[in-house]
């Protein structure tokens, strides 16, 4: 990975053998980055991506290996207790042109990935909702 900052903006590419999230983790730590919006495009051939269930709320996971181009990956970046938190969705498109997507939670890149995180100026916090069952935006 290879990344340069140009006042609010993060340019990052990602190589091969590298996972999104964990190098995403590392820029954001590295250049203390607390509010963000992310996106990014390029290849990977495993990724593992979930689908929230409103009614048991809980996410079932779908994993994929093969050849597959990111048609999008999209999200932001907060915190909860601390810490960095990343709410990111992706889909990626394989040969045929189906394309498979929904929360982010692993992603290995093949070839390479191009991210751009726009800082934001300020913070945003998470909270757990019991009602949705999911970390909600919480702006106080």
């Amino acid at each position: 990975m290879e990344y340069k900052r140009f006042q609010n903006t993060v340019i990052v590419r990602i190589d091969p053998g590298e996972e999104i999230l964990e190098l995403l983790l590392d820029v954001v730590t590295k250049e203390k980055i607390r509010l963000a919006d992310v996106s990014a495009l390029g290849a990977v051939n495993e990724f593992v991506v979930g689908v929230f269930d409103t009614k048991q709320k809980k996410y079932h996971s779908n994993s994929f290996k093969g050849d597959f181009e990111i048609v999008s990956l999209t999200g932001t970046v907060t915190e909860m207790d601390g810490k960095s938190y990343f709410h990111l969705h992706m889909s990626a498109g394989d040969r045929s042109g189906k394309v498979f997507g929904g929360h982010l939670n692993r992603a290995m890149v093949s070839a390479t990935c191009e991210m751009v995180i726009h800082i934001i100026d300020g913070t945003v916090g998470r909270t757990f909702s019991e009602s949705v069952g999911l970390n909600l935006f919480d702006f106080h």
